[in-house]
């Protein structure tokens, strides 16, 4: 764990869907917070999202790492196609439970299935956040370039700053442009050269340099 920013595990049964997870609080007092979920076959200790929450924390950004609804009722195996709308209220609520810790700008952001839950959930409520970060967005199914995931992108009226894999098969450079460009809000896609969908993490495996590049281009964009 870095030296300025601590970790604990965190639970808010206020709520329903209830939020849990693991707070990542900076030494320096609170100003922006993040909410960060995980794909559709892992959780919240997720080794990408565990170093990038101990960076963006180090940065002085208070991160919410949280467990979807789905991965709350069963520790293992994909979300069911009924999970999705209790997912993404399970995001809306971690927002909340976030607002109450960080005083500044609220982010949301996903690895994979995460992530789409999170322009979904957007799409239908702008302003509940604001930005969003995209981790390799799952464009299409492997394999099935037609099953476009892109429906509710020109509703999307929050900036999103997207960091996807150049050898992802959920969506190649080519079609991620194309769907990007279909929102109308800011937006900005960055591109990992010779990574995968797990973005260099995979096993005990982790792309060193992966933390650092997506904080500084998160402060680039937001500001």
């Amino acid at each position: 764990m870095l030296a300025n920013s601590s970790c604990e595990s965190f639970v808010d049964t206020s709520l329903d869907p209830h939020v849990r997870g693991f707070l990542h609080r900076p030494v320096a007092p609170p100003g922006d917070g993040l909410v960060l979920t995980h794909g559709a076959g892992s959780n919240s200790k997720a080794p990408l999202l565990v170093t990038l929450a101990e960076a963006f924390a180090a940065a002085g950004v208070t991160v919410l790492r949280c467990d979807l609804p789905y991965r709350q009722s069963r520790p293992y195996g994909p979300p069911r196609p009924g999970d999705a709308a209790h997912d993404r209220e399970g995001l809306k609520n971690a927002v909340a439970a976030l607002r109450n810790l960080a005083p500044g700008r609220v982010f949301l952001g996903g690895h994979s299935y995460g992530g789409r839950q999170s322009t979904m959930l957007c799409a239908d409520q702008p302003g509940l956040v604001d930005g969003l970060l995209l981790l390799s967005y799952p464009l299409h199914p492997p394999r099935k370039p037609d099953q476009l995931r892109v429906q509710h992108l020109p509703k999307l009226q929050t900036p999103a700053l997207f960091v996807h894999g150049t050898r992802d098969p959920f969506g190649s450079p080519k079609e991620m442009e194309a769907a990007v460009s279909m929102i109308p809000a800011r937006t900005r896609l960055v591109r990992i050269e010779g990574v995968g969908h797990d973005l260099g993490f995979k096993g005990k495996a982790k792309q060193e340099e992966l933390p650092a590049l997506v904080l500084a281009e998160f402060q680039k964009f937001f500001g």
